[in-house]
């Protein structure tokens, strides 16, 4: 049976350091992101792709502002829907342009997510998720007058924070499922999936939040039977004393390891840390190897020559 994996991709992967972000950019940025996908589809994997939207979701609440009395307000659920869309399809048809350079006939299909949330976790009162570009220290002032939550992010600059919710379940699994299932290659849970609550009668309603896209992704591998997870992002290895002159790569991990790094402070929290916690959620609930490596790496991270490799105890 063809192995299951699911592909979450950071924020670079579509918008690097420097870079306005136009959709040029972002295009040309996938088509080398997603480039080493092609030889794990090839082979017959099954592929399930996940995304960040924190500069998307960012640049869309500017726009936002901008309209403000112009133009109807966006609450921050219907901005994160807005980024699934956009970023969806620009996923799915710049990886449909590769695979069919290479005679691939598969099915590339982005479905749109909802992430289940409790209105009541004391996240939601606490902006801790990294959203936008970057701004020099100067303007956060001005900022933080429009109610802004800021953090400092060394060396690029401050970002814009807003509430991140623990995610509960994805409304939409069992139709990932039968997609998966069918060979369909499925882009999901863009940027952890539109967070809503349910509601007592049984309806959902849209919460002002963005939700964890790794923490959200391990949720849906775990659900939907997937043997490993590849982490792609901005840098090869999660590291031991990160920015510091006894930096250390890591090469592998048990679950063990990780949560003694986590409890020492290793891991960043809105950076690396989720990721860590949701390495540890997929092995913890049956998943076999978690790897981390950059973006540009994909394959050699997915066949063992770079990358950390998270493993159960």
């Amino acid at each position: 049976m063809a192995e299951r994996i699911l592909v979450a991709l950071g924020g670079n992967a579509l918008v690097q350091a420097g870079q306005r972000g136009t959709i040029a950019e972002q295009t040309a940025n996938l088509d080398r992101a997603l480039a080493g996908l092609v030889p794990m589809i090839q082979r017959g994997c099954q592929v399930v792709i996940t995304h960040g939207n924190g500069p998307q979701v960012g640049h869309i609440l500017i726009r936002v502002e901008a309209a403000r009395h112009q133009a109807y307000d966006l609450p921050l659920d219907v901005c994160v829907a807005q980024s699934q869309g956009e970023i969806g399809y620009l996923i799915q048809q710049t990886l449909e342009n590769l695979i069919r350079k290479h005679q691939i006939d598969r099915t590339v299909v982005a479905v749109l997510c909802r992430t289940v949330v409790d209105q009541h976790d004391p996240k939601l009162a606490s902006p801790s998720k990294p959203v936008g570009p970057y701004y020099a220290k100067e303007e956060v002032p001005a900022l933080k007058t429009l109610g802004w939550s800021l953090v400092e992010e060394i060396p690029n600059g401050f970002r814009r924070v807003v509430p991140s919710p623990k995610p509960l379940r994805i409304l939409e699994t069992q139709v990932i499922q039968r997609l998966v299932d069918d060979g369909v290659i499925v882009i999901a849970v863009g940027g952890g999936g539109i967070p809503v609550s349910a509601e007592a009668d049984g309806t959902f309603q849209g919460i002002e939040a963005v939700v964890d896209k790794d923490l959200a992704s391990s949720q849906l591998a775990v659900t939907i039977g997937v043997e490993r997870i590849l982490d792609l992002t901005s840098v090869e290895h999660a590291k031991l004393h990160f920015n510091s002159p006894s930096e250390e790569n890591l090469q592998t991990m048990t679950v063990a390891d990780a949560k003694k790094y986590l409890a020492e402070g290793h891991f960043a929290p809105g950076s690396m840390q989720p990721k860590i916690e949701a390495g540890i959620y997929f092995l913890e609930h049956g998943g076999r190897e978690f790897i981390i490596t950059h973006t540009g790496k994909a394959l050699d991270g997915f066949e063992g020559r770079t990358g950390t490799h998270m493993v159960p105890d």
